[in-house]
C-alpha cells in the first residue's frame, strides 16, 4: 500500500501540492491527471526517491521493486534485446555475482547464485525481452542491432520494454497516453 500523508510540494514559490492525502491499495490502478506542470511527474520523482517533499511523507513497502520508463535514452553501442534485459536489476547482479564467483573458482557460491538465478526464471529473460520487443513493434532483426541505431521514437519503446520486463510491485508510467504508449497500450493490457 502507497499512502501519502499531508503531503506537501513547493517549486520554487509554487505549490504543487498542499496538505495532499491518499491511499493506493495493492492491485490498484491509478492515473494522474491534469495540465502541464501540476506536479504530476513531481509526484512520481518523489516515489521514485529523486526529491524529497517539503513537508508530510509518503510510506510504501521497503521491499517493494519499482520499475519506470526512463525518458532518455542514451546512445549505446550495446544490441537493442541487452539494453532491455539490463532492465532486469535483479538478473544482471546476479550474473555479475556468477562471475565473481566463477572467478575465484568458488563452488558454494556458485551453487547459491544458480539458486537465486533459478528462483527468478533466469532462463526466461532473453524470451522474455525478445518478446516484449516483438510485441513493440521490433522485427527480430532489430533485437541485435545497436541501441544508438534507433531514432527517438523507438528509444522510447526500448524504455518502456526495459521498464516492463523488470519484476516489479509498482510500475510508473509518465505520459503513458502520448503516441508511443497508443499501439502497445492494448498489447500489454492482453
Amino acid at each position: 500500500m502507497i499512502v501519502f500523508s499531508s503531503l506537501q510540494i513547493r517549486r520554487g514559490t509554487r505549490v504543487l501540492l498542499d496538505n495532499a492525502t491518499a491511499t493506493i491499495n495493492p492491485g490498484q490502478k491509478v492515473g494522474l491527471v491534469g495540465k502541464n506542470g501540476c506536479g504530476k511527474s513531481t509526484l512520481l520523482a518523489l516515489l521514485k526517491g529523486e526529491l524529497s517533499a517539503d513537508g508530510g511523507n509518503v510510506t510504501f513497502p521497503n521491499n517493494w521493486a519499482l520499475a519506470w520508463v526512463n525518458q532518455e535514452t542514451p546512445a549505446l553501442d550495446i544490441p537493442a534485446i541487452e539494453y532491455v534485459i539490463d532492465g532486469d536489476r535483479e538478473y544482471r547482479q546476479l550474473e555479475a555475482e556468477l562471475q565473481a564467483a566463477n572467478e575465484k573458482n568458488d563452488g558454494h557460491a556458485i551453487a547459491t547464485v544458480h539458486g537465486k538465478l533459478d528462483a527468478i526464471h533466469a532462463w526466461t529473460i532473453q524470451s522474455r525481452a525478445a518478446s516484449l520487443l516483438h510485441g513493440l513493434g521490433f522485427s527480430q532483426e532489430k533485437l541485435q542491432q545497436p541501441v544508438r541505431s534507433f531514432s527517438g521514437g523507438w528509444r522510447m519503446r526500448l524504455n518502456l520494454a526495459q521498464a516492463l520486463v523488470c519484476r516489479s510491485d509498482l510500475l510508473l508510467l509518465d505520459e503513458p497516453t502520448t503516441w508511443i504508449w497508443m499501439p502497445s497500450s492494448g498489447w500489454k493490457n492482453g
